[in-house]
């Protein structure tokens, strides 16, 4: 014969300590009556509680926790939760009230939870033995007039339901148990630290699904954590509690349960029903004696029978859980705003990146750099030679320097200053464009959610860059000269010079650009130039006038600022873009709060549970 726990208790043995308070008092709170069928929506057109949660259900899930932070996984793991909770009991326990009430058996590995539900509905209806995990699939046992309410499949639905033994944990086994009284269900639950990771989820979500939760421990093991922090998670989500102090030896009963009795109490689980089983043997169908588990079975028969008592755990365990979603849904929305906010500084970070490049662009045409070196050079030969006069002269000036071209085959100084223009330009905006590339690829890097968008093309410009720097550059060439010919288009002179003279004081109101005082040379150009900025400028303002140089220089920095900006928010869009395939919501905490402030709106104008006690059935302890 085999025995649970210890063979040294005879069959003889009485019950060591049994310890079932009255129905009444086993429940802190409850309703006066009970009610079949949901609330009514509120008439004043309050949503109605269903409504609330189905909101707060598509909220969660709505909201993503993409970047690497600390408080990422956490709300990974409780929005599923939360979300597991809804599906497999909230939602479908909101439609039913009065669907069989639903206890899940759970404890440590090798409690004797399987052995304890066999002897409770007087059946081997769930697997026992030595090897561990025993119970891989959870089996659910009701009377066969509850069974077509657990089939349907409202609650707990991503568990396959079949009539066959299974260890599958995606299955749910029913089994029909006609010595179970109707209204009641027990759910035999995989071990709460068993070895197997999916066995350990599957009894988290299961003890989320209960009405009433049965846990089962050990005199060797009551104290140890894993159980007390699900204790301590039931009891915040307002569970109801049963427990069972299983295998306890004779001479140690008292001191056991009083110190039991004393953490539990310590966790304010004072309240929860207590039922002490002795060390003894079970029969032949692996049952233990009926003496006893009779208290227990005595109880939950009082249970079954007290529809009243039934609807006041449903309602005190669906109002916990209510009750602490306001919880998890501002955890969740701090992490959601953690989200944001981390979000906006990756993006800020990228974005001050490239209003530096803009910045140095900006100084750069300020401070004179660009009129050193060939620019300045081109621009010496262009009005050294007295090409910048003879082509405001006459077009001969034209006609000769084509000649010139052709024989020597050398472009003319005019052309060579537009090139050498171009080419300081697309330089600068090249080494621009890296400078923030890699300012932006450090400041992602030095952040862990930035770098795990990182991609090794982000630290420097796009492949195309120089490409378009260079586009960029003749067109605004073009747009100077558009300046020019539109500024000029009712002066005589220019007109008897055509297009050739707008080309050439296009070319000086460009150098124009690269000085902070407008074409108002430098004590630095005056030096290098000897004189002839200063010359052509007069040049230009016999022409056009003092104002009308000014206006054009800068009119045309303006115009190539514009482009500059966008030059550099293609760029940055490159780090927008991968930022944005994370797809982080702008505002998601504060749709977190509205759906949770909603629930606990309605859930306060339900009124599940109210003050006061049941009265206990005829012959409760």
């Amino acid at each position: 014969m085999t025995t649970h726990g210890d063979p040294a208790s005879g069959p003889g043995a009485p019950a060591l300590v049994v310890k079932p308070p009255t129905i009444s008092e086993s429940f802190s709170s409850a309703a006066d009556e009970t009610q079949s069928t949901p609330p009514t929506p509120d008439p004043t057109g309050r949503p109605d509680l269903r409504s609330t949660l189905l909101d707060l259900r598509s909220a969660i899930s709505d909201t993503a926790y993409p970047l690497v932070l600390p408080s990422a996984e956490e709300a990974r793991r409780t929005g599923a939760a939360v979300t597991a909770q809804l599906d497999d009991y909230l939602l479908p326990r909101l439609a039913r009230l009065d669907a069989p009430l639903l206890v899940v058996v759970g404890g440590s590995t090798g409690a004797g939870k399987s052995t304890l539900v066999n002897s409770l509905v007087q059946a081997r209806v769930s697997a026992t033995g030595v090897l561990r995990p025993t119970t891989r699939a959870p089996v659910l046992v009701c009377h066969p007039s509850d069974l077509a309410w657990f089939r349907q499949g409202e609650l707990l639905p991503g568990l396959t339901r079949t009539g066959d033994a299974s260890d599958d944990p995606g299955t749910l086994q029913l089994i029909a148990a006609p010595a179970l009284a109707p209204g009641l269900a027990f759910l035999d639950a995989p071990d709460i630290d068993s070895v197997v990771d999916a066995n350990r989820a599957l009894a988290t979500q299961l003890l989320a699904a209960a009405d009433l939760w049965l846990f089962v421990t050990t005199a060797a093991r009551y104290a140890d954590a894993v159980p007390w922090e699900l204790l301590r998670t039931a009891r915040l989500r307002g569970t109801v509690i049963a427990l069972v102090l299983d295998r306890v030896p004779r001479e140690a009963a008292d001191e056991i349960a009083d110190h039991l009795a004393e953490m539990l109490a310590a966790q304010e689980l004072g309240a929860a029903p207590l039922f002490v089983l002795p060390e003894t043997p079970v029969d032949g169908q692996g049952l233990l004696p009926e003496r006893y588990t009779e208290p227990l079975r005595s109880w939950f028969g009082r249970l079954a029978a007290d529809a009243d008592a039934r609807s006041a755990v449903v309602r005190q365990t669906l109002d916990g859980a209510l009750t602490a979603l306001r919880t998890a849904v501002d955890r969740l929305a701090v992490a959601a705003d953690d989200q944001a906010a981390t979000a906006e500084d990756l993006g800020e970070r990228a974005s001050a990146a490239y209003r530096g490049g803009r910045r140095t662009v900006e100084h750069g045409l300020q401070d004179g750099r660009l009129l050193r070196g060939e620019v300045l050079n081109r621009w010496q030969e262009f009005v050294g030679t007295g090409e910048l006069f003879r082509t405001l002269e006459a077009r001969v000036g034209q006609l000769r320097d084509r000649i010139v071209a052709a024989v020597t085959g050398r472009p003319a100084p005019g052309r060579q200053l537009q090139n050498a223009i171009e080419s300081q330009l697309v330089q600068l905006l090249r080494g621009v464009a890296a400078e923030a590339a890699e300012a932006a690829y450090l400041g992602w890097q030095t952040h862990p959610s930035g770098a795990a968008l990182l991609t090794p093309e982000l630290a420097r410009p796009g492949a195309d860059l120089t490409e378009r720097a260079e586009r960029l550059i003749r067109d605004w060439q073009r747009g100077v000269l558009d300046l020019v010919r539109t500024e000029a288009g009712g002066k005589r002179f220019v007109a008897r010079t055509a297009a050739y003279a707008v080309n050439a004081m296009g070319l000086a109101v460009m150098v124009a650009v690269f000085a902070s005082t407008a074409f108002i040379p430098t004590g630095l150009e005056v030096a290098t130039a000897g004189g002839t900025t200063v010359a052509a400028q007069k040049v230009l303002e016999a022409i056009f006038g003092d104002q009308a140089i000014r206006t054009l220089a800068t009119r045309a920095r303006q115009d190539l600022l514009v482009l500059v900006d966008r030059l550099l928010d293609e760029e940055l869009e490159r780090y927008l873009a991968q930022l944005a395939t994370v797809e982080v919501g702008a505002e998601p905490g504060i749709r977190l709060r509205e759906a949770g402030n909603a629930v606990e709106q309605a859930r306060a104008a339900t009124a599940l549970t109210t003050t006061g006690n049941p009265t206990a059935p005829e012959g409760a302890r």
